[in-house]
């Protein structure tokens, strides 16, 4: 694609992935430049990464292969409330991890749901904790996510497809082997390895599950390294094999994705004639019902334990959700612009895996260590405090940049493969076509795109914690605060509120890109 016109440029895209290396590489390298000699990396450590890598691999394949048939389901099902429950389907992975975590513990907790059912049938608790419940919470926060990008594939497939294979007779095996795996063949390695990717950087989860320093994260190990050791080299050192990692990871995903697609269709709705037999209608109800129960339980018992709350909320809960709020939209505005530049340039560029990667970064940098490595840099110019807002909406617009990067890559690759020489052809270039075509067609990943970064920012509790005073809190550390002083009705009413504007925002975005975007 190098060697003939594009339609648009990629200069902007790769100028924003220089400077997203340069933000991520040179705050680790602030770290690197303070940090003091050390021993290096003991057994613990070593530990850390051995816990990391298997119940990553573990998270990731779980997630995946349950992903598939609730997105196959969804993909070849109409019904009411199919567009709430998509909507809902991002509700685990935009919670705080906290917050998730304490449903969790409500549903399969020793004291939970499930618990209390099995101890009346005269059976033991569950066991929630240590390796089976770090792999249980990371599940739940990522399902949801590898069945929106798995859908987002099947949703690319043309219904002309369909209608063809209808024609000719094509049943449920031979639809599958012609048009869903070799989709799945581009779709899954991908969410694969965003998955793991975010698996390797855990920190709450293993913090409250993990069950003993047998089950520490390199992410926790961090945390380690900063909080009660200090040791800046040890944690630069941790860092630096979290980019590893990472890395890795995006480069295996990128050999294993293909390139291609099904070419472009005339927009008409999906019909699945080969999917309306009994036995696969009550699969995928099972499917559904059975992904709905896992997740939805625990945000009920949020709601159940936060509602109590919520009139015992007082007026610092409120100051922090307007803190929290504008973070959220000042962050989502840095990611559109970084993102979209981004995944056209790589959409068009033949030798673009270094901007991917570069995008990547975000996911192999502890936050911890970027805030860090900011603080270091900015404390002798000016006071950390007075930007602690744009510095942490920053943080998190890089954070959450790699889920970006896999929701609107793809589409890009295919409205530019479809139509970007028939823009040529017609004079369209440059600012016409992006704002005819490539803009429009994107329309519903840029939606979601956006909707999951406002989210993500309104629930992360990180580099605000290294910047905030007393007097300055986002609703995420003012749950915490709350928590701390034993006031735990306001924390879950707290929780439930930053919920419901985590929420909020999602749909909001979500719903404002999918309006007449897709069939």
């Amino acid at each position: 694609m190098a060697d003939r016109a594009q339609p648009v440029s990629g200069a902007p895209g790769i100028g924003a992935a220089l400077c997203v290396a340069t933000l991520i590489l040179g705050a680790l390298a602030a770290v690197v430049w303070r940090a003091e000699p050390g021993s290096g990396l003991g057994p613990s450590d070593w530990q850390a990464v051995r816990f990391t890598l298997i119940q990553a691999a573990l998270s990731a394949g779980l997630s995946v292969a349950l992903a598939v048939p609730v997105a196959r389901a969804l993909a070849r099902r109409r019904f009411v409330g199919r567009g709430a429950l998509i909507t809902l389907l991002g509700a685990p992975f935009i919670l705080p991890v906290i917050v998730a975590v304490l449903g969790l513990l409500a549903v399969f907790g020793r004291a939970g749901w499930v618990s209390q059912a099995l101890g009346a049938l005269g059976l033991e608790p569950l066991r929630i904790y240590g390796l089976h419940g770090v792999v249980l919470a990371h599940v739940f926060f990522n399902l949801p996510l590898a069945t929106r990008l798995i859908l987002q594939g099947w949703q690319e497939i043309p219904g002309e497809r369909f209608r063809l294979a209808a024609q000719l007779g094509a049943g449920p095996e031979a639809i599958w082997r012609l048009l869903e795996r070799p989709m799945l063949a581009r779709t899954a390695p991908g969410a694969l390895a965003v998955v793991f990717a975010i698996c390797l950087t855990s920190f709450a989860v293993a913090l409250t599950l993990g069950g003993g320093p047998r089950a520490t994260t390199v992410e926790l190990a961090i945390y380690q390294a900063f909080r009660f050791d200090f040791d800046l080299g040890r944690a630069a050192l941790l860092s630096g094999i979290q980019i590893v990692l990472t890395a890795l990871a995006a480069g295996l995903a990128l050999r294993a994705a293909p390139g291609g697609g099904f070419g472009a269709g005339l927009d008409r709705a999906v019909q699945r004639w080969d999917a309306n037999t009994p036995t696969l209608r009550l699969l995928d109800g099972a499917a559904i019902t059975l992904a709905a129960l896992f997740l939805l339980l625990p945000l009920a018992a949020i709601a159940m334990a936060g509602l109590p709350g919520l009139t015992e909320l007082p007026a610092s809960v409120f100051r922090a959700a307007r803190t929290s709020v504008l973070i959220a939209l000042l962050s989502t505005g840095v990611l559109l612009v970084l993102a979209v530049p981004m995944a056209a340039s790589i959409a068009m560029v033949r030798r673009a895996a270094w901007i991917e990667i570069a995008g990547l970064l975000g996911l192999a940098v502890s936050p911890l260590v970027i805030g860090t490595g900011l603080f270091i840099v900015i404390y002798p110019l000016a006071d950390p405090r007075a930007l602690a807002l744009p510095v942490t909406a920053l943080v998190n617009a890089v954070m959450a940049l790699p889920f970006a990067l896999r929701i609107l890559v793809p589409r890009a690759r295919a409205v530019i493969g479809d139509f970007g020489q028939l823009g040529l052809s017609l004079n369209m270039g440059g600012g016409p076509f992006l704002r005819l075509v490539l803009l429009p067609r994107m329309r519903a990943q840029i939606g979601f795109t956006a909707g999951l970064a406002a989210a993500l920012s309104m629930g992360d509790l990180g580099v605000i914690a290294l910047f905030a005073d007393q007097d300055m809190a986002t609703l995420p550390l003012q749950i915490y605060r709350l928590m701390g002083a034993y006031r735990m009705e306001a924390a879950a009413g707290a929780a439930l509120l930053l919920l419901g504007l985590s929420m909020l925002a999602f749909w909001i975005f979500d719903r404002g890109g999918r309006w007449h975007a897709e069939p």
